[in-house]
């Protein structure tokens, strides 16, 4: 049964997805509205391939092998499940294949479905799919114009277990464990236990793993990577140092399947220049993929980069504090964006308190670059409302957040993050909840499918207006709090006007600023409804409490 088919089904009876004003605005990283979503977790579209490698259903509660696969994932952008959303970008947790074991870290047996204990950085791994499905993947995504976004381990390999050997002490250092405290001991130290840290400082050159070298040779292809690694050394001149291995590898997928960038994982456990060169390496490749496909480049074709520094704020402007007296500049090193952590916190505020604060660091210190603001992740034990008891006012304060934005899969459909029977990251990391929404299932007073409608809504305006993560901010009104946003650059010029918590069932004044000049007509994205301009104002329908005003077209 595809309940996400059933679930549209819902929205549309329900007439929530309206047609929006056609788009004339480019297509602008800074503004872009990226999905992230654990692939194991999101869709189930092949049950053979549930438990690879002889894994077992023997995990402690959400730390084992699901059955979410490529090809749900694929499904579900074939189904308009995305754009729907008006998402610009998905990012998936990293395809590489994992380790084959489960191990204990501390919280019960775990498996690598989350993507980030690699064994071997250049296979699908067999849980999810196959290489081919991938490619399915992107393609169906570059067909719908959505970007896809890699997701770059550069630090460490997978735990150790019986089945998965720890890899050759002049790849990987075993220990000390990180402390946090300054620069060395964020870099060259393990993350956790029985995490094997990569020596991404070292130059020396090093032989191929033993275990990856026995492995492709039972697969029959050793011959084939080592000429492509031979070829590779040879055309960049870098030594055959670990990290250089990596950056090849990680640079093949984004010359085999077309990748628009990526995301870099625990990017501060890195010496930052790794990640310069990473970008020189990586974008090369994408340089290459687009002069071999011409027709399936979208938009302008930039690469995009961005980087999770954790516990990165966007007040942190250009200068990221390592202690010790350390400050980095990441994006001097490679990035286009950071990850901003400080949104789930200054979500507790008023509206304008963010919006504010974030376009006034855009629109200065940061100017030119950008931040991905999100409200809960895979990893961040505090998320902003791990119950989902304000699910509108979430969407509210993360898609219209100046910046680009980060919906973590089930945001848009309120899947909780506080499962009674997980324990530490394992709560956040729940299955999609997908028959919430096909059964439109209430909770707390409102329903799943008005919530995925609001997301929808605002996700869609979004979409058609860059102004939104790009322009400027000005408040206009209190009560209802009301804001526009405008943009002019890049050859184009975007305003709209927003007002949220607007009282419903009479008919309420919306004061435009200015922005929209008196007798004009415009339109409210949210009612569906167009108005004309008086008197500085417009007068709204009263059905609703959000209003999101464009001009008319």
């Amino acid at each position: 049964m595809k309940l996400t088919s059933l679930a549209l089904s819902v929205l549309l009876a329900a007439g929530t997805t309206a047609q929006a004003a056609p788009s004339t605005k480019p297509f602008m990283w800074e503004n872009a509205t990226i999905y992230f979503l654990v692939t194991d977790r999101f869709a189930n579209g092949d049950r053979s391939n549930d438990l690879a490698y002889g894994r077992k259903a023997d995990a402690a509660p959400l730390r084992g092998y699901l059955g979410g696969d490529l090809k749900g994932l694929t499904a579900k952008v074939k189904e308009g499940y995305f754009d729907s959303l008006g998402v610009d970008a998905i990012w998936l947790t990293p395809p590489v294949e994992q380790i084959h074991a489960g191990t204990d870290e501390g919280t019960g047996k775990s498996y690598g479905f989350h993507g980030y204990w690699a064994r071997d950085w250049t296979a699908v791994d067999a849980n999810l799919g196959t290489e081919q499905d991938f490619r399915d993947f992107v393609d169906a995504a570059h067909a719908r114009g959505i970007r896809v976004l890699l997701d770059v381990v550069m630090n460490h390999t997978g735990p150790v277990t019986a089945e998965d050997p720890v890899w050759p002490s002049d790849w990987v250092r075993t220990g000390p464990t990180c402390q946090h405290k300054d620069a060395p001991t964020t870099i060259t130290c393990t993350l956790v236990q029985n995490l094997p840290d990569v020596r991404t400082e070292s130059d020396t050159p090093v032989a191929l793993p033993p275990q990856l070298v026995e492995k492709w040779k039972k697969e029959g292809r050793f011959e084939r990577e080592v000429q492509e690694l031979d070829a590779f050394f040879a055309r960049t001149g870098y030594p055959r140092a670990p990290r250089y291995y990596l950056m090849k590898w990680h640079a093949d997928w984004i010359r085999k399947f077309g990748l628009d960038g990526y995301r870099g994982d625990t990017v501060k456990h890195t010496e930052a220049g790794v990640w310069k060169e990473l970008r020189t390496v990586t974008e090369a490749a994408h340089d290459e993929w687009k002069k071999a496909n011409p027709a399936k480049v979208l938009g302008d074709g930039r690469f995009y980069t961005v980087a999770e520094v954790y516990n990165y704020a966007i007040g942190h402007g250009r200068e990221f504090d390592m202690g010790g007296g350390t400050k980095t500049d990441f994006y001097a090193n490679g990035f286009d964006a950071l990850i901003n952590f400080s949104l789930p916190a200054d979500a507790q505020g008023s509206y304008d308190s963010v919006f504010a604060k974030y376009a006034a660091q855009l629109q200065g210190p940061l100017r030119g670059k950008s931040v991905l603001n999100y409200l809960d992740s895979h990893d961040d034990g505090n998320p902003f409302d791990a119950a989902r008891t304000k699910p509108f006012e979430s969407a509210n304060k993360l898609l219209l957040a100046p910046g680009a934005a980060q919906i973590y899969y089930g945001d848009e459909t309120a899947r909780r993050l506080d499962p009674a029977d997980a324990v530490g990251d394992a709560k956040l990391r729940s299955p999609m909840n997908w028959d919430d929404l096909a059964n439109n299932a209430t909770r707390d007073g409102y329903r799943i499918a008005d919530v995925r409608a609001h997301w929808s809504k605002l996700g869609l305006f979004r979409h058609h207006h860059v102004s939104i993560g790009a322009g400027t901010h000005r408040k206009l009104a209190d009560a209802p709090y009301t804001f526009a946003r405008t943009y002019s650059g890049n050859g184009s010029a975007d305003k709209v006007v927003v007002a949220l918590d607007v009282p419903v069932g009479k008919r309420i004044a919306i004061t435009v600023g200015g922005v929209f000049a008196n007798g004009s007509k415009v339109r409210d994205a949210y009612a569906n409804t167009t108005y004309t301009v008086k008197n500085g104002a417009v007068l709204t329908s009263g059905k609703f409490n959000t209003v999101l005003l464009e001009a008319a077209r």
